[in-house]
């Protein structure tokens, strides 16, 4: 390895695979209620890394306001987004009304912390533009 070769942390490598995969994902209570405080969004950002740690996602930023949560995850390839999402909010769920029910029964009734939709979008590469424009340029053979 040429000892000017610096290793980006942001490119996972696997046996088989090279890839940067990061997803901008929000989340919203039931009801669009807000039940956030400061406490509850620190404890709500240690679950999900923890639920990130075990699915091997690095949640590389979190935060929130009091009627929602923002999270940018770097995942690998295998991992689901959508079940990535499923165990964020459903663990979250169930620790932040055990931890704190009293304050969530406030704002949320039933049996549903999250609103079952969620929002995501893929970032941390290259615009579209700039892609399109690599891709229309490559020389396709005659």
């Amino acid at each position: 390895m040429s000892p000017r070769w610096e290793p980006n942390p942001n490119i996972r490598r696997g046996r088989t695979v090279v890839c940067t995969l990061h997803a901008h994902l929000v989340f919203t209570p039931k009801y669009r209620r807000g039940p956030f405080t400061d406490e509850i969004l620190r404890r709500c950002e240690e679950v999900m890394r923890s639920v990130c740690a075990d699915f091997e996602t690095e949640l590389v930023e979190f935060n929130g306001e009091t009627d929602h949560v923002h999270l940018l995850v770097h995942y690998p390839p295998k991992v689901s987004l959508s079940k990535l999402v499923g165990s964020l909010k459903g663990v979250s769920a169930r620790r932040l009304r055990q931890e704190y029910p009293d304050h969530i029964r406030r704002y949320l009734w039933g049996a549903h912390f999250w609103s079952p939709s969620y929002f995501a979008a893929s970032c941390g590469g290259a615009p579209l533009s700039v892609i399109k424009e690599y891709i229309e340029q490559q020389k396709r053979p005659m």
